[in-house]
């Protein structure tokens, strides 16, 4: 017996040595570091190991605020909130005296953006910046849990090595760059975490459910947003990010569980040619430490053959257009708490320390490397100054009758730190006629050449024909945008009048006295299916005018205008001008006061070609098989900008539900085939009552091969001209195929109910799919065409766009009294595509008023 209990001892003993080996401080931390006792450690704060559980966001902001507290070396604020009000924090560390003196600091690190006074900077003694930023995908989840011990680190270590390193450089430590998908994936992983951990992949702590921690709460991956900063954790970070402009900005990821580590740099053919070679030399050098560093605890890691540096939205490539290096680090990834992998059982401590030991050797690099990065951004701002001197083109002008949109484009380009100006008078753009309010200038001459570069140009030819994201994202033709380049010639600062102010929206009124007898708003504004929305959700009965009309002082109102007769309202004619008024201001959309219904040049208000909109009630199909940044995209949309009501029922809910109460269906791209027979037999019965679907991409497949509408699809052909080729290039071949994102023109018929608000024969369409819609037989149910030169920026293969040539992006499908409008493209895509959500939206408003000899 005695026997038994010391073996039973013993075999404790060992356990809890493993256990304090794999989740214990010595486990992750340099061996030969001493700390602060008086500094907590995160396991007196949140109350279990590092590694043992996935941190929540809570506990983790409850640890880095009593960090701050003890120690002198940190300062703590919050720069933004998420959509779940979670807090986004920033802890600024650096030596005590430092942190004393960090605004002067930061004011000189500033300067060396200026061109004209950076020369005169003396770097000797000048600290430089590092930005390290963990876990944007909430589900990648080593980079937070690895932020608590870089963080205690940075705050309790003592000796000559901290302290240098903190007396020349100013660490800026972002713990959690997605706090709502962080919490999402948390709370899954640890209320299935077994006692006895399971490794297994199929357990169902390591397969969570749609749609995953990865996205925010919109569904909305941040690690594409650093450049269209449309949502509040990008723009808070952004706005920071300008504030010090960091040297440096590391990326925390992970990737596939049977992966190793890597970090950059990446394939050096895939780098955007607007980035100087100096960002990748310097990355190159960095790499040399994060080798050096993981070769001591035995990692397995590889470099230059995967991810690129291409696209400037994410956020190891945003810094690299701001004059600093940024550096993305891929762990694989155990999901949960362990998982079976080819290398053996992959556990989440492992994965911490990984992160933890890269965090210290780019901490290393920037420290021993700190003249050659400071010299390098002084360079960089330098250079671009000499660039923009020599170049031809002086500045961008844009504009558009959406007053609105081409507000928010100034606004998304004035968040990067660059200066826009309305001109001094009027001008014309493409042949349009615009007032000095509506145009906006971006004058080329200033610290943002570069990235200014990169928002306006098109690009069609390539090093590489492979793109870890899109290939190209020119704003201007994202937002629909007029947009000329001014040369030398057309361009001279005396052109420059009122720079751009934010805080300066668009606002509507009422054009006129007030009516008794109706009131016109045109379709072009941004807002103004929140406008009709918002009428329609307080019981307004309206009309959309499918003919040109015309008001009493010769104002014309084009196709899709929006009439509210005064005198069938259950409302006076005092509370109609007087919502009215509020809601003109807040959509910055004008509304005309019509004194009469007769109209003997054009149609009068009691036309039939008016016909009546009905209220929205939508429904939107999620869950497992629909892409979640789709329908995050649609949900953000309505919810966010249009304040549109939007019900989002899971697929496996769907057999079940009361069809009668929507009038409206949202398919985005994604797999539907777990809808039962009798679910469609269901939505069958509800389409012949008249029902609207509006479908994109896959959904649109689904749709045809379902029965419910007569689209039909070009064949794709992956046969390669060569009989012969390299086993080697198998991969290169096959993405090369693929669209990543690219840009394309379209011939679009103004005159159809899709194209209300648009006044141009032509529109840029994104497009990342090869889904090829073929032509209708039916002329008139063709609204939407790819021209027959359709590449205006991006790659795609010459096969691809040969199929692209003259196909549709939009199929209108009868079916008994309802209509099927179907997309080949995201026409939300990223929240930042402003200028096709109008085609969206008028899908689900006018849809249902197609008239049906327009369909296939």
């Amino acid at each position: 017996m005695k026997k038994i209990l010391v073996l039973a001892a013993i075999i404790s003993t060992l356990i809890s040595l493993v256990h304090a080996q794999k989740f214990g401080l010595k486990y992750y931390l340099p061996q030969q570091a001493s700390y602060n006792p008086e500094i907590p450690t995160p396991q007196q704060v949140i109350g279990h190991e590092i590694g043992e559980w996935h941190i929540s966001h809570d506990r983790l902001v409850n640890y880095m605020y009593k960090l701050a507290e003890a120690s002198d070396r940190i300062q703590i604020k919050e720069y933004a909130q998420t959509f779940e009000a979670r807090p986004l924090l920033i802890l600024t560390i650096s030596s005590k005296k430092n942190i004393s003196n960090i605004e002067e600091i930061k004011g000189k690190h500033a300067q060396l953006a200026n061109s004209e006074t950076s020369g005169q900077l003396d770097l000797r003694n000048m600290p430089a910046v590092v930005y390290m930023g963990y876990s944007v995908h909430g589900n990648e989840a080593s980079g937070s849990n690895a932020a608590l011990l870089v963080a205690y680190h940075l705050a309790a270590a003592q000796g000559s090595e901290i302290e240098k390193l903190l007396d020349e450089t100013v660490i800026l430590l972002d713990p959690s760059f997605n706090p709502d998908g962080l919490q999402r994936f948390s709370g899954w992983v640890n209320s299935r975490k077994s006692h006895n951990i399971s490794a297994d992949p199929n357990n169902m702590e390591q397969n969570e459910a749609w749609p995953g921690g990865r996205t925010n709460h919109y569904w909305f991956d941040l690690n594409r947003d650093w450049l269209p900063a449309q949502l509040p954790e990008s723009r808070g970070r952004v706005a920071l990010f300008h504030e010090w402009k960091p040297n440096v900005l590391t990326d925390h990821h992970e990737m596939g569980t049977n992966s190793t580590f890597f970090f950059q740099p990446g394939i050096p053919s895939r780098n955007n040619p607007l980035t100087p070679k100096n960002t990748y030399t310097l990355t190159s050098k960095m790499g040399e430490y994060h080798a050096k560093a993981l070769d001591d605890i035995g990692s397995l890691y590889y470099t230059k053959e995967s991810y690129d540096d291409y696209y400037y939205g994410k956020g190891s490539t945003y810094p690299d257009i701001n004059g600093g290096v940024g550096v993305l680090f891929e762990q694989a990834s155990s999901r949960g708490h362990a998982q079976e992998s080819i290398h053996g059982i992959l556990e989440f401590p492992f994965t911490i320390r990984n992160q933890v030991t890269t965090s210290f050797s780019t901490l290393k690099a920037v420290n021993e490397m700190r003249a050659d990065f400071l010299e390098h951004q002084r360079n960089f701002y330098q250079e671009a100054a000499l660039e923009a001197q020599k170049d031809q083109n002086k500045a961008y002008i844009f504009a558009s009758k959406d007053e609105y949109r081409s507000y928010h484009l100034a606004q998304l380009i004035s968040r990067h730190q660059i200066n826009i100006y309305h001109p001094k008078k009027p001008m014309e753009v493409n042949g349009f006629s615009f007032s000095a309010d509506q145009l906006y200038v971006v004058p080329l001459s200033q610290p943002q050449y570069r990235l200014i570069k990169a928002m306006f140009e098109t690009r069609t030819e390539f090093q590489d024909s492979l793109f870890y994201d899109i290939s190209t994202w020119t704003l201007p033709l994202a937002f629909g945008m007029e947009y000329e380049v001014l040369s030398a010639k057309t361009f001279n600062n005396n052109l420059l009048g009122q720079p751009f102010s934010a805080e300066q929206k668009p606002a509507g009124k009422i054009i006129g006295q007030q009516s008794p007898y109706a009131y016109a708003f045109e379709w072009y504004g941004y807002y103004a299916p929140k406008l009709l929305n918002e009428l329609l959700k307080r019981g307004y009965s309206l009309k959309v005018g499918n003919e040109v009309f015309n008001g009493a002082d010769g104002k014309q109102f084009a196709r899709g205008s929006i009439i509210i007769p005064v005198g069938i309202q259950d409302k006076t004619s005092d509370a109609i001008y007087n919502t009215l008024s509020q809601l003109a201001i807040e959509t910055g959309i004008d509304i005309y006061a019509l004194t009469t219904g007769l109209d003997y040049n054009g149609v009068s208000l009691g036309s039939r070609s008016f016909d009546k909109v009905q209220k929205p009630k939508i429904m939107m199909l999620v869950g497992e098989g629909v892409t979640p940044y789709d329908a995050g995209e649609v949900w953000h949309l309505m919810d966010q900008r249009y304040d549109i009501d939007l019900s989002l029922v899971p697929i496996n809910e769907f057999s079940r539900i009361d069809m009668d109460k929507y009038n409206t269906l949202i398919m985005v791209n994604g797999r539907y085939n777990d809808i039962s027979t009798p679910a469609k037999d269901k939505l069958k019965t509800w389409l012949q009552n008249g029902g609207t679907i509006v479908a994109s991409k896959n959904a649109l497949k689904f749709l045809a091969s379902s029965g419910f509408g007569k689209f039909e699809f070009e064949k794709l052909s992956d046969k390669d001209s060569l009989t012969i080729r390299k086993y080697a290039d198998i991969s290169e071949t096959e993405g090369a195929r693929e669209i990543g994102g690219a840009i394309f023109e379209t011939k679009v018929d103004t005159t159809h109910p899709l194209l209300y608000g648009y006044y141009k024969p032509t529109l840029p369409i994104f497009r990342n799919s090869r889904l090829f819609l073929k032509k209708a037989d039916n002329s008139f149910a063709n609204p939407i065409l790819y021209s027959d030169s359709p590449l205006l920026s991006g790659y795609i293969s010459k096969g691809n766009l040969d199929l692209l040539k003259g196909t549709s992006a939009v199929g209108i499908s009868n079916y008994g009294k309802g209509v099927i409008i179907g997309f080949t493209d995201n026409l939300n895509f990223r929240a930042f595509w402003h200028g096709t959500n109008k085609i969206f939206m008028n899908a689900v408003f006018f849809g249902p008023n197609i008239n049906r000899a327009a369909g296939r």
